[in-house]
């Protein structure tokens, strides 16, 4: 793959790979991945399972970065030189990328610093201002299994909240949301695809329930926006998030987006530059969505390097990601399955994470043991512990599992890698 960016230019676009310099498609179930030679983190035959946690980078985002952060730096916003201006059509060339990713506008993106951060300003600015949209204490539902920046938020900001149980496959039990979603509630805010189990969310049958009670909808999609097509006007939500990081970009940015409607009269919950329309002791007015919630100098390189992941996901199409780590998830849990000493968490269909306990074997153990070579002189990296997900432990009843988790640039060697370090482990601890 050609890893020099074209030149920023100045007029639209932005930091992008050379066209033509990606393989076609992805082979349903490759021996060794024709996308691991993108990727510098993956040099030295190194077996990353983790990117459920964080995704190894592109040299096209690195290379995006580098060159922003190098010849092509300026402010943006702010300055009337050239290359400040050029850096500014740069950056909304990004927005109106991530836009047309998920099938939204462009001032309904609203960039973060992670997802974290926009469930934060959504659960602080629906409740907040003169005529805030939904009252104080108002009645939020998650679901068991939600990752705790999908939980911690709605407590700090004041919300009542009730749980959606999961089925015996791990996944959210819609019927019973069907049947206990009332009125009282006013918002559903559940996790696309967890990030323990790989359960997926109906996201369109949530937002079809919450509308007969009139409830608003928020879809946490860190898991799941590089790994399978999303479109938000099908779905139906209201607020939509994910991480720059977990989808092959920079860390320090993430997207919120959020129906023009509703951001419109969401008030601001940071200050500073930028955000303002006009500034006095007595009295400030505020920028129109989505700048109003952007305030002081943004992210700029790492947005710029998010523009570039978006296009490298978007060449090899997800579609052909969604084949592949489900091919991976099959192979895998169909050889754990032949163990007798393995338990699998999470449904048979799940998306790029498989979760699971090696009996006699706490997963932090299991996790030290594959990071250290092998005879082979191979080295695994997984997830062990409870993955920010503490509540969903104590409903599984353990106190953590061992994760591994696939990207577009996992293979078979892969799987076999992580088998072998299984078996050897249980063979050190018996």
């Amino acid at each position: 793959m050609n890893s020099n960016p074209s030149p920023l230019p100045r007029e639209g676009g932005g930091l992008r790979p050379q066209s033509g310099a990606l393989p076609t498609e992805i082979p349903a179930y490759a021996g060794t991945h024709a996308f691991k030679a993108d990727f510098p983190g993956l040099a030295g035959g190194w077996h990353y399972l983790d990117t459920a946690a964080t995704a190894q980078k592109p040299q096209v985002v690195i290379d995006a970065v580098v060159r922003a952060l190098g010849a092509d730096y300026a402010t943006v916003h702010r300055g009337v030189y050239a290359r400040s201006a050029d850096m500014t059509l740069a950056y909304e060339a990004a927005r109106a990328r991530v836009a047309s990713f998920i099938g939204a506008k462009s001032d309904e993106i609203v960039f973060t610093r992670g997802a974290t951060e926009a469930i934060n300003l959504v659960a602080y600015s629906l409740c907040a201002g003169e005529q805030p949209i939904l009252p104080k204490g108002s009645r939020v539902m998650l679901s068991q299994l939600e990752h705790h920046s999908n939980i911690v938020p709605w407590q700090l900001a004041g919300y009542q909240i009730d749980v959606c149980p999961l089925t015996g496959d791990g996944q959210i039990d819609l019927d019973w949301l069907a049947a206990n979603l009332t009125a009282q509630h006013k918002l559903v805010a559940l996790a696309h695809i967890s990030n323990v189990l790989g359960s997926v969310l109906d996201g369109a049958r949530v937002a079809e329930i919450a509308r007969k009670v009139g409830a608003l909808v928020l879809l946490d999609g860190c898991q799941a926006a590089a790994r399978l097509p999303v479109d938000v006007a099908a779905l139906g939500c209201d607020f939509y998030t994910f991480s720059g990081h977990k989808f092959y970009g920079p860390t320090g940015v993430g997207v919120l987006w959020g129906k023009t409607e509703l951001l419109e009269r969401m008030p601001p919950w940071q200050g500073g530059g930028s955000m303002i329309d006009r500034v006095s002791f007595a009295q400030t007015t505020y920028a129109p969505a989505p700048t109003r919630f952007e305030a002081g100098t943004p992210a700029i390189a790492e947005v710029l390097g998010l523009h570039a992941a978006v296009d490298y996901v978007a060449a090899i199409g997800l579609e052909r990601i969604e084949r592949h780590e489900a091919a991976l998830v099959r192979e895998l849990r169909e050889q754990l399955r032949r163990r007798n000493d393995v338990t699998l968490f999470g449904p048979e269909h799940s998306a790029g994470i498989v979760s699971f306990a090696l009996e006699g074997v706490h997963p932090h153990d299991l996790g030290t043991i594959l990071d250290e070579a092998g005879p082979d002189g191979s080295r695994v990296a997984i997830r062990a512990g409870h993955h920010c997900a503490q509540p969903l432990m104590e409903y599984l009843g353990v106190p953590a599992t061992a994760r591994a988790s696939f990207g577009l640039y996992s293979d078979k060697s892969d799987v076999a890698a992580l088998l072998r370090g299984i078996e050897r482990t249980a063979r050190i601890f018996k």
